[in-house]
């Protein structure tokens, strides 16, 4: 496609600035196989009448800085339509309505969760995703969810129940892990949701880890890798956007990082032998993001920052090593792992440094933007390195169909979800 060919080229540009310079001292605690096109599948209707002049690149040059900053996030918003007034909403961001959020910040994404009130039913979830939308105008929202199915599956019963990871891995047939991935796109992309967080791309070499385990495919790093690449063409079957998580390797810890901040202590061999098999693998079918994870890798980092707030990490080995030019996602900023060090205004800065390009859900919203924005003012991030994010960001969205997308519709979601063919991929898996 022409678009995809101009903004590519424009991302192989800034990709040879260098981004910005060390970071500042530290200051006083604050308070407080392959891409499939969506048209591919019958599920995932779209148009094609979009325009020379609405592509990424030319609507990245005629952003203005807030907007640019606002695609940077992918908050949390409470609620389960987007425009009824929530009292979370009104604490976080000062207005009262999800849709107001998206609309004063100019968003880049928001994160579906059942404790915070998004989830309750196929139509309502349609309704949501479609008036989330609709806030966004012309730039569409990333709407992620933490679907790998096992014991992290945000939806619930609602969907296709599908075996864990572990499960998969264990049969030995990749077909399974593209397929279960394919049936997870399609019924996310049916509800109007459009990047999955997953799949876990940890080789879970530690069978003492609290937070990993059977939401591996496994302990063995080649084993894992194929399963991890058939799972990334399985969600691009569907149209749906796939993050492999957690970079640099989650697998050896002991910790849990949403309480603390685990240490890993491999070697730069080791790390190659053990934890990038997988993420080379998904980087190699394309992935479209890829997630830090809140640990820390002395022997890769001295610094003593978690991956996350690593530049050595989330640039020097995931993007000039490995060569990912997709988007990279924090984890979220809420968990203890990252936030042990710095302020939460301070972390997102510094993991926009690092070579992050979108925030998970930082903890104190207006914090962690107004100190993103500052710093782009101040030059601290520079306008070329915004710029790399923004038209990362924007070029995902291009991929995944995003901007000619049709809304969601809930009487062909209620028939694409839990369909026969789809329970009858679950079945046979086991």
């Amino acid at each position: 496609m022409v678009r995809g060919t101009r903004i590519a080229v424009f991302l192989m540009m800034t990709s040879l600035l260098a981004g910005c310079g060390g970071a500042s001292a530290r200051p006083a605690k604050e308070a407080g196989p392959r891409s499939a096109s969506p048209s591919a599948s019958p599920d995932v209707p779209v148009t094609q009448a979009a325009s020379a002049e609405t592509a990424p690149v030319d609507r990245l040059a005629r952003m203005s800085v807030e907007e640019k900053v606002g695609q940077l996030f992918m908050p949390v918003l409470y609620g389960a339509h987007a425009d009824t007034a929530h009292k979370e909403n009104m604490a976080q961001f000062g207005v009262k309505t999800p849709a107001e959020v998206i609309r004063k910040y100019r968003l880049g994404g928001a994160i579906l969760f059942p404790w915070s009130g998004n989830i309750e039913s196929v139509a309502q979830i349609v309704r949501l995703t479609n008036g989330l939308q609709r806030a966004a105008g012309d730039v569409p929202l990333l709407i992620g969810i933490d679907q790998e199915n096992g014991r992290v599956a945000r939806l619930g019963s609602l969907v296709t129940k599908l075996p864990q990871a572990k499960t998969i891995g264990d049969t030995g047939e990749t077909r399974w892990a593209r397929a279960a991935a394919r049936v997870t796109g399609a019924e996310l992309r049916a509800l109007g949701i459009n990047l999955d967080f997953a799949p876990v791309a940890d080789v879970n070499v530690n069978p003492r880890n609290p937070i990993i385990g059977p939401r591996a495919y496994g302990a063995n790093p080649t084993k894992v890798a194929k399963m991890v690449g058939a799972a990334v063409d399985g969600f691009h079957d569907a149209g749906v956007a796939a993050t492999a998580k957690h970079f640099p390797g989650h697998g050896d810890t002991t910790v849990d990082s949403h309480t603390g901040l685990p240490v890993i202590r491999h070697s730069p061999k080791q790390w190659d032998r053990l934890d990038a098999p997988p993420f080379r693998e998904a980087i190699a079918r394309k992935v479209d993001a890829i997630m830090s994870a809140h640990v820390m890798m002395p022997k890769l980092d001295r610094s003593g920052d978690p991956a996350t707030l690593s530049k050595p990490i989330l640039t020097g080995l995931l993007r000039e090593r490995l060569g990912f030019k997709g988007v990279v996602f924090t984890d979220s900023l809420q968990m203890q792992g990252v936030r042990e060090k710095y302020g939460d205004g301070e972390v997102a800065v510094r993991a926009i440094l690092a070579g992050a390009d979108i925030l998970l859900m930082p903890p104190n919203f207006a914090r962690a933007h107004a100190a993103v924005l500052a710093a782009v003012k101040s030059g601290r991030i520079s306008a070329k390195r915004l710029d790399q994010s923004v038209a990362r960001v924007l070029k995902l969205k291009e991929d995944r169909g995003l901007f000619t997308a049709k809304p969601a519709d809930a009487a062909k979601a209620e028939k694409i979800i839990k369909s026969p063919e789809h329970l009858k991929v679950a079945r046979s898996i086991g």
